[in-house]
């Protein structure tokens, strides 16, 4: 090949990269617009009523971010909802500087990927939804070593049955990955929304058939509370002199 040919041909790579550069920092630019209201709330409340850290924080998208009971129904736990709606894995992974560290929690409860499976004509490929929850979680055990992860299943809601087979593939790799890493627990939430014949339960959602009614969040509760107040208990406990 020719010294001008390969030149041009390098050049023509480097014109996609930038643009696709350019294109992704857009995208993050575009996102961070959509969640900046969120965490203008969350600095404001923390200005109001600091909280302290070390305690047990709910991070995700709007299936937490819509529990709006949860400290009360995880009472007398010390509970934290910094859930923003709409958030996408890669969202949270974006935003890890902002929750993580500022809270130092000894317990994070995690619920995100639904988005990222609903999104695109296409569905991605769970795999990599998987990987940057990975990434996210393994960031945690870089950052706050001891701190324990509970991850909650993504939900086989009403709105997304031709997807059901990717949310089942992505719950599957975190629940491997969470009974192969320690400090982390894996909670699956379906069963409390399904009937005896394995039909959702629609009495639980809101219109939309991807948020839920208030008794689903009792059934979370049911579910959710006794693992947090084991973990709590553990991480509390005081070591043996």
């Amino acid at each position: 090949m020719k010294p001008r040919s390969l030149r041009l041909i390098t050049f023509a790579f480097l014109l996609v990269a930038a643009a696709r550069c350019l294109a992704a920092g857009d995208e993050a630019a575009k996102r961070w617009k959509q969640y900046e209201p969120s965490f203008q709330e969350f600095a404001a409340a923390d200005r109001t009523s600091p909280p302290v850290k070390g305690g047990i924080l709910f991070v995700g998208s709007s299936i937490f971010r819509k529990w709006t009971t949860v400290v009360e129904q995880m009472a007398p736990l010390p509970v934290l909802n910094r859930a923003f709606g709409g958030s996408r894995t890669a969202d949270q992974l974006a935003r890890f500087d902002q929750l993580i560290p500022v809270y130092a929690p000894k317990i994070v409860v995690y619920y995100c990927g639904s988005n990222d499976l609903k999104a695109g004509t296409v569905p991605e490929d769970p795999a990599a939804i998987f990987a940057r929850f990975r990434a996210f979680a393994e960031k945690v055990r870089t950052t706050q070593p001891g701190t324990r992860f509970v991850y909650v299943s993504a939900t086989r809601s009403p709105d997304r049955v031709p997807r059901w087979e990717q949310v089942d593939h992505y719950n599957a790799l975190v629940r491997a990955y969470c009974a192969a890493t320690p400090h982390h627990t894996f909670i699956d939430v379906n069963p409390a929304l399904v009937d005896a014949n394995g039909h959702p339960r629609l009495e639980l959602y809101v219109a939309d058939k991807l948020h839920f009614e208030p008794s689903a969040y009792v059934a979370f509760t049911a579910i959710i509370k006794p693992v947090l107040t084991r973990l709590w208990a553990d991480v509390s406990a005081k070591p043996a002199k």
